[in-house]
């Protein structure tokens, strides 16, 4: 019966939910200059609105290709220090907007708030 609890115990660890905390390390240095030193704070620059969601917020850039190349990146990256957020990419039809959305499980919103604080002074 112990041998199973311990079982247990070690596989609901492998699906347990990652903090709500910025795992830099996930990236290399020269992956994390990109990301948090250069394409962050440019893709601040490019936002032309922003949505607040139940559970997260939806951000609208430009749908050129370079702003598009660059929030991939950006998202592609961002799931890989912070895995804890729902990361969608979408086009809309007919060369309409394109927007970036964050979400997640409770309390994802409140973490943008305070991580991204930057990206909602608009």
């Amino acid at each position: 019966m112990k041998t199973i609890l311990i079982l247990v115990a070690a596989v609901s660890m492998l699906f347990a939910d990652s903090p709500f905390a910025c795992d830099r390390a996930a990236l290399t240095p020269e992956q994390r200059k990109r990301h948090f030193d250069e394409l962050s704070p440019e893709l601040r620059t490019l936002i032309k609105s922003t949505r607040e969601l139940d559970n997260g917020y939806e951000f609208e850039f430009p749908a050129g290709w370079e702003a598009i190349a660059k929030v991939a990146e950006w998202s592609a990256g961002e799931r890989l220090c912070c895995p804890f957020f729902d990361i969608d990419l979408r086009l809309e039809r007919e060369h309409g907007t394109f927007w970036l959305r964050l979400t997640g499980r409770d309390g994802v919103k409140q973490f943008i708030q305070a991580d991204f604080a930057r990206w909602l002074q608009r």
